[in-house]
């Protein structure tokens, strides 16, 4: 029976796995924390030392790769990764083929989850769907007419640099207001750490205390997941933040409905477990945002944070039929 490998270079953490082709349970599954520090050659260490614990000396039939970053999924090349150095134009396709002589597949990570929700998660039955991944940054993977769709160079799906408020702060790309500098969980704990620094005077009451709380008055612990528990909690800037977060998204998702109206979004990453008000945000904004003769569903991901390691099951059995 073939033995796939999975592999998903995240932001922060890395993840392997191995499945029986066919089957939809883990044999096998490493996790572990990107350090702060990090590069490309300590994630590739640190993922030997996953693959190594797995496969225990037996050879995979095929390995799909998820990689948190631009992909040229043809000649499987990372072009960069916006959260560690050293990624700029790595052929990690032909690393992993020389090192354990299979193929092997790699894509761009929310392309890969977007693959991974059609074939066994929340886009079963369905032949169009839009992907999206919030969490570290904010992501997006095309699946229409039932097949993955890269644009010309590779590059669709970017939903978290679509622009929805020109006077907003700036983002890493350089541009206003993008969706990911408004909804992504470290730009809106940096923003949460601001305001309670530099305004204190206007946070006086409830809002900031109960993230104030969490962390045990040190700023700097506050993280994207922080700010979610706090707003469940009744933190009002907590909320006025995610309650911003969700507005950028639901924009953002009302205009992709318009422009190209697949029948499901479906969301996956860390900060879309904010609770259900956060949820109710999306979808009014995003059906207050496209047309209204314009039908379809904001769904979570089937298959939570394995989404991009099972897309990767998929991208290696999709190689291995196309050789």
């Amino acid at each position: 029976m073939s033995l796939i490998l999975a592999l998903d270079f995240g932001g922060t953490k890395l993840a392997a796995a191995i499945a029986h082709a066919g089957s939809q349970e883990w044999l096998g599954y490493e996790r572990r924390l990107s350090p702060a520090n990090a590069d490309a050659s300590t994630d590739l260490e640190i993922m030997r030392s996953l693959i190594h614990a797995l496969l225990q000396g037996e050879k995979p039939t095929a390995i799909g790769v998820s990689f948190g970053g631009p992909v040229d999924a043809n000649t499987g090349t990372v072009r960069l990764s916006h959260h560690v150095p050293g990624w700029e134009n790595i052929p990690l396709r032909q690393l992993l083929a020389e090192e354990y002589g299979v193929a092997v597949g790699v894509d761009n990570d929310a392309n890969v989850a977007a693959l991974g929700e059609y074939r066994y998660g929340a886009g079963v039955g369905y032949d169009s769907l839009f992907y999206i991944t919030v969490s570290t940054g904010v992501g997006g993977g095309w699946i229409l007419n039932g097949k993955p769709w890269r644009g010309a160079e590779g590059m669709a799906g970017e939903i978290g640099h679509m622009v929805v408020d020109p006077a907003g702060p700036v983002c890493l790309c350089g541009k206003r207001g993008c969706v990911e500098r408004l909804a992504s969980g470290p730009y809106m704990a940096l923003d949460v750490r601001e305001i309670l620094l530099n305004e204190p005077q206007r946070r006086r009451g409830r809002g900031g205390e109960i993230l104030r709380g969490l962390v045990n008055g040190n700023l700097e612990l506050i993280t994207g997941k922080v700010v979610s528990e706090a707003a469940v909690q009744g933190d009002e800037l907590a909320q006025e933040i995610l309650h911003r977060s969700a507005w950028a998204l639901g924009v953002g998702i009302g205009n992709v409905a318009n422009l190209i109206n697949p029948q499901r979004f479906v969301l996956g990453g860390s900060v879309t477990k904010a609770g259900e008000g956060y949820w109710q945000v999306i979808r009014q904004v995003a059906q207050q945002t496209a047309l209204p003769e314009i039908n379809f569903e904001v769904v979570p991901a089937g298959l939570g944070d394995d989404a991009p390691l099972w897309g990767a099951v998929a991208l290696a059995l999709d190689t291995v039929e196309a050789s």
